[in-house]
């Protein structure tokens, strides 16, 4: 899932800059320039929108770039935000599921050395259209 939220960069007096997101309230970060501000305001809109997903939350509303603060030591920016690449790179943890499958398949499976994770993941990756 993409979505674009628009992050407000300002300088910060002892350089860097602060960043903060008019439609996501209590989302904060800093960097110390540039790009590693752009890099962090990523990572925050992006745990912060997973964090409304898992727990079931409905997303905020994008304010129209018309309607956004005018910032006077700094600037607004869209992000493009993948939670998808997101959730692959923060959650690599595994988790253990527990299915069902007809005996005489497991059979099979088991005698031509498949490896059940794998094909589980590789399937579940190709239903959900992620490479």
């Amino acid at each position: 899932m993409k979505l674009i939220y628009a992050a407000v960069f300002e300088e910060c007096e002892e350089g860097g800059y602060s960043v903060s997101f008019p439609d996501l309230p209590g989302c904060f970060t800093e960097g110390d320039d540039l790009t590693e501000a752009l890099e962090m305001a990523q990572e925050a809109a992006c745990g912060w929108l997973v964090g409304e997903i898992d727990r079931g939350a409905d997303l905020p509303e994008v304010t129209p770039y018309e309607n956004l603060p005018v910032v006077k030591d700094g600037f607004v920016n869209m992000l493009l935000l993948d939670l998808d690449a997101y959730r692959q790179k923060q959650g690599s943890r595994s988790v253990k599921k527990t299915l069902t499958i007809p005996e005489w398949l497991n059979t099979r499976a088991t005698e031509e050395g498949i490896n059940f994770s794998q094909v589980l993941q590789e399937a579940l990756k190709e239903r959900l259209n992620i490479a």
